[in-house]
């Protein structure tokens, strides 16, 4: 391997509050301590939680980066003790606890996977906190059943159009919501048997006749809010309603008798403060079940927008619009 720098360009929130606060800056390149790796990024994802890191809303973990960036792409050209040295050189995706906005980045070797064949590193970048965020919580927390349904509130996100190819490529039926009509053809086209668009249309109704009155088995939620009482109404008896963000308020009122007579499980979580063994079983389930639905291209993530490092505010103004369909990628020279 070539030397290393000393130096790197990244992108620090030298105060919180809009996009624009994010500035380029120079720092040290870290080092990859035991168990880890050293990346050299090529691309990494921009997902709501940086937004919310930015603003003020999300605190770091404890050891984390205080850079913004929970997933990337690139080369491995360092590795700590412990760390298996056959990775030098591999073109991997990882997840990581911070610090993806940046040239370099370090990451646990154990949430490091390999570039699925067939796609860009670009398209890796947006791989890793979806799909760990889509398989903890559609089917290891709500345990997800081979001929159950699946809804998707906010299918047109980075999580949502992972969790809706997902589901379907697992031979699910999958429900979605959007917010216009082009966004819902556009998640249709993904895998969902019906998008709805919330703006205009009731999802309530519709996914309740689509399944004879029945319901969804699982309902995947970043919206909650008001959206609560109505995923109630939408959810089969001995349902799953799994909360992963709040954009729709942190508060709701429910009518808890429904909820105890038809036996509703509501659950939430957060994936970023979890243990790093946690996030390796993770890995080692999307290896093994979603990474070959990748590789015969029965998935592929859908990127909304290319944006270099130095414009993350704009891929930050870009995400809080919540006008695009898929993922926004920031890419290193």
């Amino acid at each position: 391997m070539f030397p290393l720098p000393t130096q790197m360009q990244c992108i620090e929130i030298p105060e919180f509050g809009a996009p624009s606060v994010l500035k380029l800056a120079i720092r040290p390149v870290p080092e990859a301590q035991a168990g880890q790796v050293l990346i050299r990024v090529v691309a990494a994802g921009v997902n709501r939680p940086d937004c919310l890191q930015r603003a003020g809303h999300y605190a770091v973990p404890a050891g984390a980066s205080d850079l913004p960036g929970l997933e990337v792409s690139g080369t491995v050209v360092a590795v700590g003790a412990g760390a298996d040295p056959r990775v030098l050189g591999q073109s991997v995706c990882a997840l990581v606890q911070g610090g993806g906005y940046a040239e370099y980045c370090v990451a646990e070797a154990d949430l490091c996977l390999p570039v699925p064949t067939g796609l860009s590193l670009e398209e890796a970048a947006c791989l890793p906190e979806t799909c760990f965020t889509v398989w903890s919580n559609v089917f290891d927390r709500a345990d997800l059943k081979q001929g159950e349904t699946l809804l998707v509130q906010g299918g047109a996100s980075g999580i949502g159009t992972t969790a809706v190819q997902m589901a379907s490529a697992l031979g699910h039926r999958v429900f979605a919501t959007a917010g216009t009509d082009e966004k819902c053809r556009a998640v249709e086209a993904l895998g969902a048997e019906r998008c709805i668009n919330y703006k205009t249309e009731d999802f309530v109704a519709i996914v309740r006749e689509a399944t004879a009155g029945r319901g969804v088995d699982v309902i995947l939620d970043m919206v909650a809010g008001d959206y609560l009482q109505r995923e109630v109404k939408t959810i089969a008896d001995d349902g799953r309603i799994i909360l992963i963000a709040y954009l729709g308020g942190a508060r709701a009122q429910l009518d808890f008798g429904e909820v105890m007579r038809r036996r509703i499980t509501i659950s939430g979580s957060t994936l970023r403060p979890r243990p790093v063994a946690f996030k390796a079983a993770i890995a080692r389930a999307l290896l093994r079940t979603v990474w070959p639905l990748l590789g015969k291209g029965r998935m592929r993530p859908l990127i909304h927008a290319r944006l270099p490092l130095a414009h993350a505010a704009e891929a930050h103004a870009l995400m809080e619009s919540g006008a695009h369909t898929g993922k926004i990628v920031l890419t290193v020279a």
